[in-house]
């Protein structure tokens, strides 16, 4: 029995689900780095770091190669960039609608309470 598409989906957003994932796949997107560099950079103990790296390369999402006592990590594939690529621009849509909206209900407090005080 296979499992179906959508769990495999949910399955791989799950694994996108924390932020110091996210933060570490927007660093290897703009280029491979060693353990060394990511760790100022996502400010988490070397031990809460590799479970990350983890969790990302059984996702298949990272790949690792040692060099000396050094280990450096890449994205396996562009597209794992061009997806957080499109997830920020779905993200600044939507906050962009949501602060014309506030700014709409802003100006009619504003309004109102003019109409208020005019009375």
């Amino acid at each position: 029995m296979t499992t179906p598409l959508h769990q495999l989906k949910a399955e791989f957003f799950k694994t996108l689900g924390h932020p110091t994932r996210i933060r570490v796949l927007e660093l290897l997107s703009e280029r491979e780095m060693a353990v060394s560099e990511l760790l100022p950079e996502v400010r988490l103990e070397a031990s809460n770091l590799s479970q990350q790296l983890s969790v990302l390369r059984r996702a298949g999402l990272v790949s690792a190669r040692r060099d000396g006592s050094q280990v450096y990590y890449s994205l396996t594939s562009p597209q794992v960039a061009e997806l957080l690529a499109v997830a920020r621009g779905i993200l600044t849509s939507v906050l962009s609608d949501q602060v014309e909206l506030l700014d709409g209900l802003r100006a009619d407090s504003v309004a109102s309470g003019l109409v208020r005080r005019a009375r």
